[in-house]
């Protein structure tokens, strides 16, 4: 599932292990992880496979770390429905 909001894409999708939330800008990435029982604390990552930055208890932190990553406001980066529930 993909949503664009200006010049950012955000991509989300789930594998076995992970829900993912994978943004783009240009040539600058981000992604969000968390575990699929969505119960862990939201890593964040320079791109979907990238080795973790930081981890965040909360959604909104970790939002912001992405949208620092990606040079816009945090109310610039699409979150599509799905995503909406992470973080603890």
């Amino acid at each position: 599932m993909s949503e664009t909001d200006g010049d950012v894409t955000a991509r989300y999708y789930e594998t076995a292990e992970e829900r993912v939330l994978a943004f783009e800008r240009g040539e600058r990435t981000a992604a969000l992880a968390q575990n699929s029982d969505g119960y862990a604390m939201v890593m964040v990552r320079p791109s979907a496979d990238g080795d973790e930055l930081e981890r965040y208890y909360g959604f909104d932190m970790a939002l912001d770390h992405a949208a620092e990553r990606l040079g816009v406001r945090v109310g610039d980066l699409p979150v599509p429905e799905a995503a909406s529930d992470m973080g603890m």
